[in-house]
């Protein structure tokens, strides 16, 4: 009779947080994206972004390094000066943030400490442009937290891709964001089942237990 292996079957998502096995993922939280005098208007999401997206990845990453989460940021920066390593999407929209810039930095706010990775991306999903996957399974992490920005466009793609390469997804809503909320919601429940979603607050009593 064919059946699935009993260790194949999940009652839910929502699998135990095994700190060893976690990577916290910080989605383009740079000077490029937060540059709001010289991008496109988009007043909803720089608002958001700074009243509760920024404050709650604060305390998401403050929480993941006490407890021995691994904290993993990535940024779009080209890889060569001219930036002809960028994807064809990148080179269409117009995507051009120069290798070593301020605009290729982790903001401030979110700054990485220690020898927390920051890898370079030129795709929407890093798992497209990077060798994060890789990484992750060197440190043996089998479980990504996914936040920061956009929600329908970098947020999405990596979740996708990471559900289908075998990895549990965690999507943190109030900790990601994007042009507005209307969009930031259809997101969520665009790829909502190929994630686990929680809120800050959530997540962070998981992690404190």
């Amino acid at each position: 009779m064919n059946a699935p292996r009993p260790r194949d079957i999940y009652a839910s998502r929502a699998q135990p947080i095994v700190p060893e096995r976690t990577g916290l993922l910080i989605i383009d939280a740079q000077n490029w994206v937060m540059d709001e005098p010289n991008r496109q208007p988009r007043p909803t999401f720089y608002r958001q972004a700074r009243e509760t997206v920024i404050p709650n990845l604060q305390r998401l990453a403050a929480a993941c390094r006490r407890c021995g989460i691994e904290v993993i940021y990535t940024v779009m920066e080209n890889f060569t000066q001219d930036g002809r390593d960028r994807s064809l999407d990148y080179k269409l929209s117009n995507f051009f943030i120069a290798k070593g810039s301020h605009d290729a930095r982790v903001i401030d706010e979110l700054a990485p400490v220690s020898d927390e990775m920051v890898i370079p991306k030129t795709s929407s999903s890093l798992f497209n442009s990077t060798n994060f996957e890789y990484l992750a399974r060197n440190i043996g992490l089998d479980t990504i937290i996914v936040t920061g920005f956009l929600t329908d466009q970098c947020v999405d793609h990596t979740i996708r891709d990471g559900a289908d390469r075998g990895f549990h997804m965690i999507c943190v809503s109030d900790g990601c964001a994007t042009d507005t909320q209307e969009r930031h919601v259809a997101a969520l429940n665009a790829f909502k089942g190929y994630c686990r979603t929680e809120i800050t607050d959530s997540l962070l009593k998981k992690l404190g237990s």
